[in-house]
C-alpha cells in the first residue's frame, strides 16, 4: 500500500509542485497554444508545397505535440529537483527508487495525452479531419503507448540533470529534431538512411505511422508490428533512463556533488 501511495501521490505532488508557479493562463498557452499553431502551420505549409493530404500533417503533428509534456515536463520533473535544491533531501529517504522514479511519469503521460487529444480536436474542428468512431479506441491505445514511450525518453534527458548544468537546451533541441527525424512532416522513407536509422531508434516514429494508419481506417491488428516496436523503443529508453538515474545518483553521492553546479 505504501508503495502504491509513493507511486501515485508522489508523482502527482511532484507534478503539481513543478507547475505550481505557472498561472493557468500561461500553462494553457504553453501546453495548448504552441501545439495549435504548430498543427496549423505545418498543415497549411504541406497543403501549399506538397501533394500529400492534410491528414498526413494533422495526425503526425497531433501525435508529436504530446512531446510538449513528454519531453519538457518529464525532463523538468527530474532535473528541477537539483535546480530547486530538493534533490539531496529526496535521495536521503529510503523510498523505493523505481516507484519514486516512474511514479513521476504518470501525470506527465496523462498531460501528454491531453495535449495530443487537443491536437486532434484542432484537426477535426478547424481542418476537417475525419476519424470514424470505430477507429477511436485503437487510436487511443496507440496514443497511450506513444506518449508513454516519449515520456520515458524525456525522463532519460531529465536524468542527465543530476550532473549537467543545463538540460533544458537539450530538451528544446530534441523536441524540434523530432519534427525532422520521426516522420512528422516528411515520410521516413524519404530521409537519408542514417536519418531513418536515428528515427527508428527514437520514440514516436512508429507510433506516428501507426496513428496515421488507424486514423485512416486500418485495424489495430494491421498495425500491431508498429505498436509493438513503439512499446519496445519506449521500454529501452525507460530502462536506460532509470539506470542512468541510479548511476548518477551513486556518482553524486561518491563525489558529494548532488547539488553542486
Amino acid at each position: 500500500m505504501s508503495g502504491l501511495r509513493l507511486f501515485w501521490q508522489g508523482g502527482l505532488f511532484t507534478y503539481r509542485a513543478l507547475f505550481n508557479w505557472i498561472s493557468p493562463v500561461l500553462y494553457t498557452t504553453t501546453m495548448l497554444g504552441s501545439p495549435l499553431f504548430q498543427i496549423l502551420f505545418f498543415t497549411y505549409l504541406g497543403r501549399t508545397f506538397t501533394d500529400r493530404p492534410d491528414d498526413f500533417f494533422i495526425v503526425g503533428n497531433a501525435v508529436q505535440v504530446s512531446a510538449m509534456s513528454g519531453i519538457y515536463a518529464a525532463t523538468m520533473t527530474i532535473a528541477n529537483e537539483r535546480q530547486f535544491g530538493t534533490l539531496s533531501p529526496l535521495l536521503a529517504t529510503p523510498a523505493n527508487r523505481f516507484l519514486l522514479f516512474f511514479g513521476r511519469s504518470v501525470p506527465v503521460i496523462w498531460n501528454g495525452l491531453l495535449v495530443s487529444v487537443f491536437g486532434f480536436a484542432v484537426g477535426i474542428v478547424l481542418l476537417d479531419l475525419h476519424i470514424a468512431a470505430a477507429n477511436v479506441p485503437p487510436l487511443a491505445l496507440v496514443l497511450l503507448i506513444t506518449v508513454a514511450s516519449c515520456t520515458a525518453f524525456g525522463m532519460m534527458l531529465g536524468s542527465f540533470g543530476l550532473r549537467a548544468r543545463d538540460v533544458f537546451f537539450a530538451s528544446n533541441l530534441v523536441y524540434f529534431l523530432m519534427l525532422l527525424f520521426c516522420g512528422v512532416n516528411v515520410p521516413l522513407d524519404e530521409l537519408p538512411a542514417w536519418m531513418q536509422a536515428v528515427g527508428n531508434a527514437l520514440p514516436m516514429t512508429h507510433g506516428i505511422e501507426a496513428a496515421r494508419d488507424v486514423a485512416g481506417g486500418r485495424s489495430l491488428a494491421g498495425v500491431a508490428d508498429l505498436v509493438v516496436s513503439e512499446a519496445a523503443v519506449g521500454a529501452v529508453w525507460g530502462a536506460a533512463a532509470f539506470l542512468l538515474f541510479r548511476f548518477l545518483e551513486a556518482e553524486g553521492r561518491r563525489r558529494a556533488s548532488l547539488e553542486t553546479f
